[in-house]
């Protein structure tokens, strides 16, 4: 099973708008998507229950009592919406199978101080600096235009992990989730500039099947 995990202590981060477009991403594309919702709010898992049965499936993984992800076939594709406040046991556990870690981030001030110490802790996990698994950071609701997109800019340049996208501040994303959609199931001309800023994303997304 290839696993990514979205991730960030950061309550508010976009980690579910990133997980739900993830997993729509990989659906659309002909994969065997599973989503597994961590989250105490469970709004991916309501996602799942608003998607229309007609748009490629999008199966939802539960967890054991003890906490254990339940195994999926070889060929599935496992997206973790991990929940606010990880850390601990509880980052190493949901690390442990994730050969992929995206972690998303907003341009406040807020969101920069709180990801600092999770994004400085991921460089010094053991798998992430022997390259097993591999961290990419999103921008979410960027304005490339504003002071803020900048000031996050220069924030992400002291770390040694790339910067995938930034994604810009845009109510498709919420209109598409009021109906249990990703950007990647819209009508061309409503999704098409975000599925554009998407493809670095995607281009590292399936450069994890071909190395897993």
């Amino acid at each position: 099973m290839h696993t990514i995990l979205i991730a960030n202590p950061k309550g508010g981060s976009g980690k579910t708008t990133l997980s739900t477009n993830v997993a729509g991403y990989l659906a659309s594309s002909g994969r065997a998507a599973v989503m597994c919702d961590l989250d105490r709010q469970k709004s991916a898992t309501e996602w799942l229950g608003l998607r229309p049965a007609e748009l490629p499936l999008i199966r939802a993984l539960d967890t054991r009592e003890d906490g254990e992800l339940k195994s999926g076939r070889n060929s599935d594709w496992l997206v973790i919406d991990s929940p606010a406040g990880l850390h601990g046991k509880n980052l190493a556990h949901a690390l442990k199978p994730s050969r992929r870690v995206l972690v998303p981030l907003q341009p406040s001030l807020f969101d920069m101080a709180a990801t600092r110490d999770f994004l400085a802790l991921l460089a010094e996990e053991k798998a992430v600096r022997k390259e097993k698994t591999l961290v990419g950071i999103v921008g979410m609701r960027v304005d490339a235009r504003t002071r803020a997109a900048a000031t996050l800019e220069a924030f992400l340049g002291q770390f040694d992990l790339p910067v995938l996208a930034f994604l810009r501040d845009t109510v498709v994303y919420a209109n598409a989730a009021f109906n249990g959609m990703s950007i990647f199931d819209l009508p061309r001309h409503v999704g098409e500039r975000d599925v554009e800023q998407w493809q670095p994303i995607v281009e590292w997304i399936d450069a994890t099947g071909k190395h897993d």
